[in-house]
Parts: C-alpha cells; sequence; structure tokens
C-alpha cells in the first residue's frame, strides 16, 4: 500500500496545461485519502468551477495514482481556491491574473530549434505544420524567432495585424489551413527587433497566453538559433513542449545542435527526434551530391538515443516555395524534400499520440494588448 507521500510524488507529474507547473507544486491537490482495500480518493483545487480541462485531471491523477503498487481505485473531487489561494498563487507565479484556458485546448507543442542558424529550421517548420495539415491534424505555428522572424512570409502573409475578438484576444492569422502568429505581424514589414530579455519574455508570454489559438493538435514552435532567453523563457512556459532539433549533415553543426541538446536538458524540455536537413543536393534530374557531407543526423540522433525522424535532402523548389510563400508539400507533394518531410511529420505523430479529451473553454477574460495598440 502507498504512503501518502508518494502518491504526492506520483503526482508532481501531473503537469497543469494553463499555468505550466505541476499541481503539486502549485498547491492545488487539497487532499489525499487512502482506504484499506487500496482505493484513493484526490481532491484537486481548481481556479474557477468552471474550468474546462476537469477531464485532464481526472484522467493524469488517475493514470499517476492508479500506477502505483497497491492502488486498487483511484477518486478524483474537486474544489475551487479560495480568493486567499488564487492570491498567493498569482504571487508565485509573478502573474496579475491567471489564465483561461487559452493553452488548454493544444494537444501537443513542439518546440523547432537548432543550435545555429542557416539550417532551414524556419522552412523545415513550415513545411512541417503543412504536412501535418495535411494529415488531418490542426496545426499552429508560433513564430519564437523574434530576431529573424520569416515564418509571416512563407505562409504568403503580409503586413496586416491580427484582429481582436470581442474577449480582447488575439486572432492568430491563418493561411492553408494554418494559424499563424508571429511578431513580424506587430512591427513594419522587414523592421529590424531591436528587445531584450523582458521584452522578449512578455511577448512570448502574451502570444502563448493571449492569442485565442483554439483546439489544435499540434502547435509548432519556431524558436530562433542558439540557447538564449528565448528557449529559456518558452521552457519556463511550456514545460510539457518537445524539442525537435534541426542540424545539417557536417560535424560542426552537429557539435553546435548537440549544445541545443545540452540546453533543453538543462531546462527540462524532452528531445522528440532530430531532423537532418540538406541532407545532400537533389538535381531536377534526380542526382544527389552530398554538398554538406553526411551522418551528422544519425549521429547525433544515436548519441541523444532519440529518433532521427527525417533526412530533408536540398532541392531548388524547397527554396522557391518558401520565397513564393505556399509550402512545398501543398505544391508539389512528389518533390523529394516534400516526401521526405511528410515522412518525418508522420514521425512525430507516432511519437505523440491523443491521450487526453478537450473541452470547450469558457470566454476568457481581457487584458490589454500592448502589442497591438495602434
Amino acid at each position: 500500500m502507498p504512503t501518502q507521500d508518494e502518491i504526492r510524488t506520483a503526482l508532481g507529474r501531473v503537469i497543469d496545461p494553463e499555468l505550466h507547473r505541476s499541481i503539486v507544486e502549485l498547491g492545488m491537490v487539497r487532499s489525499i485519502a487512502i482506504s484499506d482495500d487500496g482505493a484513493v480518493d484526490v481532491t484537486v483545487s481548481l481556479t474557477t468551477a468552471g474550468c474546462p480541462i476537469r477531464n485532464h485531471f481526472v484522467e493524469a491523477v488517475t493514470r499517476e495514482a492508479g500506477s502505483l503498487d497497491g492502488v486498487t481505485a483511484v477518486n478524483v473531487t474537486f474544489d475551487v481556491l479560495s480568493d486567499g489561494e488564487k492570491s498567493a498563487l498569482k504571487k508565485t507565479l509573478g502573474r496579475g491574473s491567471l489564465p483561461a484556458g487559452t493553452l488548454a485546448q493544444v494537444q501537443n507543442v513542439l518546440c523547432i530549434g537548432s543550435g545555429k542558424g542557416g539550417v532551414g529550421k524556419s522552412t523545415l517548420t513550415a513545411n512541417l505544420a503543412a504536412a501535418l495539415t495535411l494529415d488531418g491534424k490542426s496545426v499552429g505555428v508560433l513564430d519564437a524567432d523574434v530576431w529573424g522572424y520569416s515564418i509571416p512570409r512563407m505562409f504568403g502573409l503580409g503586413g496586416e495585424r491580427p484582429p481582436v475578438s470581442p474577449e480582447r484576444k488575439i486572432l492568430p492569422m491563418q493561411a492553408h489551413g494554418v494559424k499563424v502568429m508571429s511578431i513580424g505581424f506587430f512591427v513594419e514589414e522587414d523592421a529590424a527587433v531591436v528587445w531584450r530579455g523582458p521584452m522578449l519574455h512578455k511577448a512570448l508570454t502574451q502570444f502563448l497566453e493571449d492569442v485565442a489559438w483554439g483546439e489544435l493538435d499540434y502547435l509548432l514552435v519556431d524558436l530562433p538559433p542558439g540557447t538564449g532567453d528565448v528557449s529559456m523563457t518558452l521552457a519556463q512556459l511550456l514545460p510539457q513542449a518537445q524539442f525537435v532539433i534541426v542540424t545539417t549533415p557536417q560535424p560542426t553543426a552537429q557539435k553546435v545542435a548537440r549544445r541545443a541538446a545540452q540546453m533543453a536538458g538543462k531546462v527540462n524540455l524532452e528531445i522528440a527526434g532530430i531532423v537532418e536537413n540538406m541532407a545532400g543536393f537533389t538535381t531536377p534530374a534526380g542526382e544527389r551530391f552530398q554538398i554538406f557531407g553526411e551522418g551528422g543526423g544519425q549521429a547525433l540522433a544515436d548519441e541523444l538515443d532519440v529518433p532521427l525522424l527525417g533526412k530533408i535532402p536540398l532541392t531548388m523548389p524547397l527554396r522557391e516555395q518558401a520565397d513564393a510563400g505556399t509550402p512545398l508539400v501543398f505544391t508539389d507533394p512528389d518533390d523529394p524534400a516534400a516526401q521526405a518531410i511528410r515522412h518525418a511529420a508522420r514521425g512525430i505523430v507516432a511519437l505523440t499520440p491523443v491521450e487526453l479529451p478537450v473541452l470547450q473553454a469558457p470566454a476568457p477574460t481581457g487584458i490589454s494588448l500592448p502589442m497591438a495598440a495602434g
């Protein structure tokens, strides 16, 4: 028979998808009672009586507590945090308000990153989103590369600003069935963004919490190169996210990508897999040239003990469609790069099975939108 401490430790693996922390760390486990027959009763305190993610807590608490030897049944009940407890929670989180379900309807968050720039990470992000859409998934893309934002151009979206809902939530732009949000929508076209850590943190928090993403199977986050403020902020805000590392085959790029993996380890981001981009150049006639060498992606995957999700060749249409504003997998699914990207997308789907039902979130409360100001 497990002890209360053992059950509480198991419940530490239950993450609140809105607040992005363990329900134990947040003080949301009100009580744990263990019966002689092995039945466990857990009371979870919610931030609101109409919480849209009750089913998430029921299934997650049941799964984690039920995994302990000697537990025969798990019963989950709910109450609501008092005003004083909510105030203390806001202070703990460093927020003026608690989120109202913006990301509760997002099933999987994938951060697409690399140790260095110039490896085709954004092109790959756009095409992975398109490939997942073709496989029937609902997908959003957050362009977190605030200095080198390029996702709007790759989806053919111009300088139009996203609208704001009556509930004062930013509505993502849409192109080819993909929801898109980028700092590029809030600055003059092609303008440089000169921000430091606090501004970056505020902008990314707003993109995650104040954007009406709705129901999504996947939210792909296009990270900036390197291991700086943005990656650390997202790791803090999205502890359940998985990390997909993009590298080229050459040993130098592989070594730099390894640093991105080390960063992920330090901030407890799970690495889903590796994608090797620019894995040879394929001519229109089908000839292949290993311009950047070969084997770097597989070597990194073996070292990290994660799958190699795909090897994406260089093709001229891949670059041309990125500039044209329509992902290659939509326009030419038979292109070798498009086929490889679709293969990688199916690998991602296989790694992220749908486990939890998603319920409709209630109307969120509004907050100020400094970036959307005229």
